[in-house]
């Protein structure tokens, strides 16, 4: 790989892979994989399935490139999210959710049993009822606090305004309190 690709933005190296450089798309997939299965995986909970739907993505990309457009001021990332969700949320149409994937929940060795145990549950819990909410919300919540976007920019991915993705994300958060005072 020549020397300076990984210094290369997003934009510069769509349009290499536009004209079929290989090297281009390595950079750009190696750049954003693990954002982008991060946010597949708080949709699907499944790792397989999270992977696949990534890769998938990724190839429709690779051949399809021209369908990034920049003259539309998007940025790759706002674009490749909102393929990423509508892959994730068409696969929830067609199959029923998978468990949650007990390993990749968080632990910390200071913890005694009893309390891992139950952060645990919390956390089987709560990931639970994020995934009974409606999709748009649940949508607004994983892009702003799993993947990290702001506002706006889910806003963007989601194709609203931003009044209306606060109103999806207050409206989430107060169906999570309320159904969360349950296992409390």
């Amino acid at each position: 790989m020549p020397a300076g690709w990984r210094e290369k933005g997003d934009e510069e190296l769509l349009a290499l892979v536009r004209d079929g450089s290989h090297e281009a798309f390595s950079v750009l997939a190696q750049r954003h994989t693990e954002r982008f299965y991060r946010l597949a995986y708080r949709y699907l909970q499944s790792r397989e399935q999270a992977e696949d739907i990534v890769q998938d993505a990724f190839l429709k990309l690779w051949e399809d490139p021209v369908k990034w457009q920049a003259q539309r001021n998007n940025k790759f990332t706002t674009w490749f999210y909102r393929i990423i969700v509508n892959l994730c949320l068409d696969w929830k149409r067609k199959k029923k959710p998978l468990e949650l994937d007990e390993d990749l929940l968080l632990v910390d060795e200071r913890e005694t049993p009893d309390a891992a145990m139950l952060r645990t549950e919390g956390e089987k819990m709560l990931e639970k009822e994020i995934a009974a909410l409606p999709d748009r919300q649940r949508t607004a919540l994983n892009l702003c606090f799993e993947a990290g976007l702001s506002n706006q920019e889910a806003a963007d991915v989601m194709g609203l305004n931003l009044k209306a993705l606060q109103s999806l994300i207050m409206r989430a958060k107060t169906t999570l309190k309320e159904r969360m005072k349950t296992y409390l």
